[in-house]
């Protein structure tokens, strides 16, 4: 996900939105992929034999990426490794809760010390791939998809989770989100969500284009020799380490300042990311490229996890998972298509085809000033009184 723009870029030479239009197809497929899995898992097969299947078929199109080279091929092999892969991601949710629920074990103590790993697995591929100078290779897809095929064929012996009669009555509104498309009509969840598509937009930018900016400077003799330049996933994975932190952070944030005041620190943790991005380089600049990384984990997590929170204690029992379906959908649906499509215009549009040279200023400026302005937006727009010990 974030090493494949720079190796698109720079050697199959896809133009910015062909590699747009790659990364904005994971967003429609995240708009109803993963309500159709969850409708087959809850009403006719296993979850954790439909979750070995969807990584297989995504393990498989990994290795066949390792060998394509058009783009009209690696879009449609990437578009099915995308429809298996996003609703995993629930789905493998799904599956640690039903196991803890057989177990007896408590989910709200238990679950984070689950989830970390998933971070701590992304740090690993960074590092791996970032050590072995795999970043422009296509070797990449080979050791990607062999992981994925390893974790589908793990997955057929985990526990039964067989499905449950008790979602199967879920209506098909409720399990695309749309039964919550209701909320638009009360100002301040519509204000919500309106944002989390635009904060998608913003993910999404940071996610495709970062490290193909950082591989932007390999021609370049006077930063030829910077770590930087030699290892940018491992710059790149200060990102995700940083969230470990400020995923413990956000209680604390929330009880004494609440929830609008957390999300206008996303928003202006968005501004300082994409400002430290454009002025920074691998030199004497890098120190501002290290600061960028590490306010990515406020920048994504005291958004997203705390906006899940505010739509758990704000939407009434009959429309909450429905809410959290819509809130997904805007984010990872909505947000990540216009990110992908948008970003993919926006690199296009600042990349020069006579000498094939891209200008990173302006597209990362242009990122920080869309989240300044979201910033003044939501102060005047998002209306919430915070009182001590809620959100």
């Amino acid at each position: 996900m974030v090493t494949f723009p720079a190796y698109a870029l720079h050697k199959l030479h896809f133009s910015g939105s062909e590699i747009g239009a790659i990364y904005g197809s994971m967003g429609i497929v995240s708009l109803f992929m993963p309500g159709v899995i969850g409708i087959i898992a809850d009403r006719w097969l296993n979850k954790e034999i439909l979750y070995a299947i969807l990584h297989i078929i995504g393990g498989v199109s990994l290795l066949l990426v390792s060998s394509s080279v058009s783009h009209q091929a690696i879009f449609w092999l990437l578009f099915v490794n995308s429809s298996c892969f996003m609703p995993t991601i629930p789905l493998g949710y799904t599956i640690i809760y039903v196991l803890f629920s057989k177990n007896q074990i408590d989910k709200i103590s238990q679950f984070p010390k689950v989830r970390v790993w998933g971070t701590v697995g992304f740090v690993l591929a960074m590092w791996l791939v970032s050590l072995l100078h795999l970043e422009l290779s296509s070797f990449q897809f080979l050791l990607g998809g062999s992981a994925e095929l390893l974790l589908g064929v793990y997955a057929l012996f985990l526990p039964a989770c067989k499905p449950e009669t008790k979602h199967a009555a879920i209506s098909l509104l409720e399990r695309f989100g749309l039964k919550a498309l209701k909320l638009f009509l009360k100002p301040q969840l519509a204000v919500f969500f309106i944002f989390s598509a635009l904060l998608g937009i913003m993910l999404q930018m940071s996610n495709t284009w970062s490290d193909a900016f950082l591989h932007s400077f390999d021609g370049i003799p006077q930063y030829a020799d910077t770590f930087a330049v030699h290892y940018p996933g491992l710059l790149f994975s200060l990102s995700p380490i940083s969230e470990t932190v400020f995923i413990l952070l956000i209680p604390f944030f929330l009880r004494y300042f609440g929830i609008k005041t957390v999300m206008i620190m996303s928003m202006v943790a968005w501004v300082i990311r994409f400002s430290f991005l454009a002025i920074g380089n691998p030199a004497d600049g890098i120190w501002w490229w290290i600061a960028s990384m590490l306010v990515y984990g406020c920048a994504f997590d005291f958004f997203n996890l705390s906006g899940s929170l505010f739509i758990e204690l704000n939407t009434s029992s009959d429309v909450r998972a429905s809410a959290q379906g819509l809130f997904m959908m805007m984010v990872n649906g909505v947000g990540a298509c216009l990110g992908g499509f948008g970003g993919g215009w926006l690199v296009e549009h600042y990349t020069s085809a006579v000498q094939n040279h891209t200008n990173w200023f302006p597209i990362w400026m242009t990122c920080a000033s869309v989240a300044g302005m979201m910033v003044v937006v939501f102060f005047f727009s998002f209306s919430y009184r915070h009182q001590n010990n809620t959100l």
